[in-house]
C-alpha cells in the first residue's frame, strides 16, 4: 500500500482506459501515481521537487510526448522518463533516447517489464537527489574555508605533507597541522579520503 511519502509516477496518457490500467498496475508496487491526461496540463502544474519519474506516451493530440520530453530537459526537470508508444519505429526510438529518455517501451506494454523499469527509474532518481545533496552541502561547507585554507587544501589533495606544504607556502608545520584541523573541522571530514573523495574538485579548482 503506498504511503504519502513513497516516490510519485506521473502518468500522462491521453487514453483513459490505458490510464486507469496503468495507474491500477503501478500502485500494485507502492507507488504512488498522478495520471494527466492532457500533457500540457501536466507540464504547467506536476510538481518538479518529488521523488519518481514519468511514465509519457508519444502520441497525443496538441502536442506530442517527445515535444514534452524536449520541454522537460529544457526546464532541467531530473525525473526519469519512461516512454510508451503503440506505434514505436527505429527512428522514434532514437529520438526519444537522444532527448533524454530513460527508457521506450511499446504498447501493450509487458506488466513486469513495465514495473521493473519504473522501480529501477525510481532507484536512480533517488541516487541523483542524493548526490546533488551531497554535492550542494560540500560547496556550502567549501564556502567556509578562508583564502589559505582553500591553498593548504588544494596542496593536500595534491599529495603534499605538512613539511612540503609549508615550504611551498612559507608557513611553519605546526602552522600547516592548524590551517588542516580547522579546514578538516569546517568540512565536516574525518579523514583524508573523506576530503579527497568528496572536495578534491573543489580544491583543485581554486589551485
Amino acid at each position: 500500500m503506498s504511503t504519502p511519502t513513497s516516490p510519485l509516477i506521473h502518468l500522462v496518457d491521453d487514453d483513459d482506459a490505458v490510464r486507469d490500467a496503468l495507474a491500477l498496475l503501478i500502485g500494485t508496487v507502492g507507488l504512488r501515481v498522478q495520471a494527466w491526461p492532457d500533457p500540457l496540463h501536466f507540464i504547467g502544474q506536476f510538481d518538479r521537487d518529488s521523488i519518481g519519474a514519468i511514465v509519457l506516451d508519444i502520441r497525443m493530440p496538441g502536442i506530442s510526448g517527445l515535444a514534452v520530453l524536449d520541454t522537460l530537459v529544457q526546464q532541467g526537470v531530473d525525473q526519469p522518463v519512461i516512454m510508451l508508444t503503440g506505434h514505436g519505429t527505429v527512428d522514434l526510438c532514437r529520438r526519444a533516447f537522444k532527448s533524454g529518455a530513460a527508457e521506450f517501451l511499446e504498447k501493450p506494454v509487458d506488466d513486469e517489464l513495465l514495473l521493473d523499469t519504473l522501480q529501477g527509474a525510481v532507484r536512480t532518481h533517488v541516487k541523483s537527489r542524493q548526490r546533488h545533496q551531497a554535492d550542494r552541502e560540500a560547496r556550502e561547507r567549501f564556502g567556509l574555508l578562508s583564502e589559505r585554507e582553500r591553498e593548504v587544501l588544494a596542496l593536500i589533495v595534491g599529495g603534499l605533507t605538512n613539511k612540503e606544504i609549508g615550504r611551498a607556502l612559507g608557513l611553519s608545520p605546526r602552522t600547516v597541522e592548524t590551517h588542516r584541523a580547522n579546514l578538516f573541522a569546517k568540512l565536516g571530514a574525518e579523514s583524508l579520503a573523506q576530503v579527497i573523495r568528496r572536495y578534491a574538485d573543489l580544491a583543485e579548482g581554486t589551485a
